[in-house]
């Protein structure tokens, strides 16, 4: 499992900016297509919003990648 990080300052991050972070894809656009795809679940649900506010204790799945939000 990865482990990304909030900037410091912000109490999240959104979704479509996560999977960026983690190096699952290269651009927002990518992110977008796959999220609203249905491909992408947050908390072990699929979640077709690619603006999805993540939080600590948050993690999403990809591809077979699992990342988790932490502080």
């Amino acid at each position: 499992m990865e482990i990304i990080k909030i900037r410091d300052g912000e109490e999240f991050i959104k979704l479509g900016q996560a999977m960026k972070k983690a190096g699952l894809v290269g651009s927002g656009l990518d992110a977008k297509i796959l999220i609203q795809d249905g491909q992408v679940k947050v908390n072990g649900e699929v979640d077709t919003r690619r603006g999805k506010k993540l939080y600590p204790g948050d993690s999403f799945e990809y591809d077979g990648n699992t990342v988790k939000v932490e502080e």
